[in-house]
């Protein structure tokens, strides 16, 4: 069943790039922005995170807590937070169960050939662990006027 704005948030209990346990119950009281992204250290997945990270400070003078998710490993995460400077948490997914939780595990199709994998999603999720607003149509250079509309 795919998730929907007033639906309460899947709960995660997961490790981000320091190997650190993170859930999203810590952030109760704080609206949290959850991307989910393909992979880092591609162009889109750069371009992304990069407009994010320009516009960090808009997030933390809201009190909004961000953190974006990809099946990669906490190694990978380390060195792309560390090439673009990222601000924020990259959480660890490679078992792809928060992407199932979250229902971003989907069907693709490139040049005609169909795989599985992350669907560009961004959640907004509210002070009480509220789905607030989804993005499925991820514009990656303008993604921080998506969230912030």
């Amino acid at each position: 069943m795919a998730l929907k704005i007033g639906d309460k948030a899947p709960d995660f209990e997961v490790k981000n790039q320091n190997n650190e346990t993170v859930k999203l119950s810590d952030f109760k009281g704080q609206k949290v922005v959850l991307y989910f992204y393909p992979k880092d250290n591609t162009p889109t997945c750069t371009t992304q995170a990069c407009n994010i990270r320009d516009n960090y400070q808009q997030y933390t003078s809201k009190g909004i807590k961000v953190l974006g998710v990809s099946p990669d490993s906490a190694k990978k995460h380390q060195n792309f937070i560390k090439k673009f400077d990222l601000p924020f948490d990259l959480l660890v997914d490679d078992e792809k169960a928060l992407n199932e939780a979250y229902g971003v595990w989907q069907e693709k199709q490139m040049y005609g050939k169909k795989y599985m994998g992350t669907v560009r999603t961004t959640f907004v999720i509210d002070e009480n662990g509220v789905i607030e607003n989804i993005i499925d149509n991820v514009k990656a250079k303008e993604h921080t006027d998506q969230i912030l509309a």
